[in-house]
């Protein structure tokens, strides 16, 4: 899949400077606190471990206390951030389509008893073979894809999921206002090739194409392999009396003998997996039932019909034995260069998880141990406009790269390389946050007198139990003995 990185051709410090300016004016509460921690982030060295080492940056002029006092009691425009970020040049693939990939990430905090609405997240790797649930704060992402293989994406919109909520219908909702903002931004017109949206296997790809069908998208998404879809109801034939069938024949991705000839085939010859061999059937669509998501759906229910891929290659860079890999698309009449792009548009949506360790492993985003819930979302938007600044940036950064490290042609800077030159390019960019004011810090709690007002204490919501878990602790009435000495 082509894709061309639409960069800032005149006056790039221009375009970073102003979306500096719009981010400081959606810091309601708090602003230039807010804005010299986002700064501090983008120009610290090397990863950030903690809050309290970004309150020793030089380009943050305030005390830990303030630090935390913004996270705890700022305030950003989040409606207002968001258009920002739809106004920013965007990449876009070689005939003008945008390629927009959502994924979920959690921020974990098993110990984090005080806080609320934590959810049990799945996690991978933190055992042998095993998928341990670990409570956090489940994040939905959408991002735009970059070119080719890069680590960079262009992250949109970011949204934590409440207990209760289902992830389809939460990522659906996210997606349709993402693209009524980029329409409204110019960032899609009439004529333009419809916007693609990639998932992987975790979300119900026919449903989330069924809850956007009247929007300007196509949906492509991974399925698992034991899944049966069906193919479309055979003509009716004359004289022949009932209740028309809904339904064709079975499609089983277990069993060769229901595929039968495929509509579209394609062999292709790649770098790392060797031969890629695509074959595509159209029309074909899920059985639904009255389960699941579909409960409260009245009458009949939708005959939703798409494309079924299966890619298959030789090998894979780990060596590993390659499984296939089984796509559904819902768009239909799918020609061989169709099928080329949709599955390596696919292979492209795991650029986002190069995003999500950055801010993981080198923005620091889940290092705070923030307790609420909204101070969590203020700082996951502080990191996004930080990853946004540092985009913008890119065409400007020079490589200040490690004696160690080989050189990188300009045009191939990763996100860490750029973050690497921002303090020199900061001074050149707006800088709208004013010098703090000298000022005393508060007393605190006097010597000697303890805690009267214990923090409530919360359970960890579950798929069974998505109502409020909440219990505080109780006062002991019983005095505790003064230590002698």
């Amino acid at each position: 899949m082509s894709l061309s990185h639409h960069v800032v051709r005149q006056d790039p410090f221009a375009g970073l400077s102003r979306f500096r300016g719009e981010f400081y004016s959606c810091l309601t509460k708090r602003a230039d606190a807010l804005f010299e921690l986002a700064d501090a982030v983008l120009c610290a060295d090397g990863p950030v471990r903690s809050l309290v080492e970004l309150s020793l940056v030089g380009e943050h002029r305030r005390g830990h206390g303030g630090l935390y006092d913004a996270l705890a009691a700022g305030r950003v425009d989040v409606a207002r951030l968001r258009r920002a970020l739809a106004t920013v040049p965007l990449p876009r693939a070689a005939d003008g389509r945008l390629v927009l990939a959502a994924d979920l990430t959690c921020w974990l905090r098993p110990s984090a008893h005080t806080s609320p609405q934590r959810i049990l997240c799945h996690t991978y790797g933190r055992g042998k073979d095993q998928h341990i649930p670990v409570p956090g704060w489940p994040y939905s992402v959408i991002c735009a894809l970059e070119t080719g293989r890069s680590s960079w994406t262009a992250p949109l919109d970011a949204l934590r999921l409440a207990p209760g909520d289902d992830a389809a219908t939460v990522t659906a909702r996210q997606m349709r206002e993402l693209v009524e903002r980029l329409i409204t931004a110019g960032q899609w017109k009439d004529g333009d090739p419809e916007i693609l949206i990639v998932v992987d296997a975790g979300y119900d790809v026919p449903r989330l194409a069924f809850l956007l069908k009247d929007l300007p998208v196509q949906v492509l998404g991974r399925m698992r392999s034991d899944r049966v879809l069906r193919r479309a109801a055979p003509s009716r034939e004359p004289g022949v009396r009932g209740r028309p069938p809904r339904h064709g024949g079975e499609f089983v991705f277990g069993d060769p003998a229901t595929w039968n000839t495929p509509d579209a085939r394609t062999v292709t010859e790649t770098r790392l997996y060797g031969t890629a061999t695509a074959r595509a059937w159209d029309r074909l669509h899920p059985r639904l039932t009255h389960r699941s998501a579909w409960t409260s759906q009245l009458g009949a229910l939708p005959v939703i019909e798409g494309t079924v891929i299966r890619l298959q290659v030789d090998h894979l860079p780990s060596g590993a034995t390659p499984k296939p890999v089984w796509l559904w698309w819902s768009g239909t009449d799918a020609s061989g260069a169709d099928v080329d792009l949709l599955w390596q548009a696919f292979l492209r949506r795991f650029d986002i998880e190069h995003t999500f360790r950055l801010f993981k492993q080198t923005l620091g985003w889940t290092c705070p141990k923030i307790r609420t819930p909204e101070a969590a979302d203020r700082w996951t938007w502080l990191i996004v406009a930080v990853f946004t600044q540092l985009r913008l940036a890119r065409p400007l950064a020079a490589d200040l790269r490690r004696p160690w490290e080989k050189p990188t042609p300009p045009d191939r800077l990763t996100p860490a390389r750029v973050r690497r030159d921002f303090r020199h390019l900061r001074p050149k960019a707006a800088c709208p946050a004013g010098a703090p004011k000298l000022t005393q810090p508060g007393p605190g709690r006097p010597p000697g007198r303890r805690n009267s007002q214990p923090t409530a204490r919360y359970d960890v919501h579950t798929v069974g139990n998505p109502g409020p878990a909440k219990r505080r602790t109780k006062k002991s009435t019983t005095p505790r003995p003064r230590r002698a000495g």
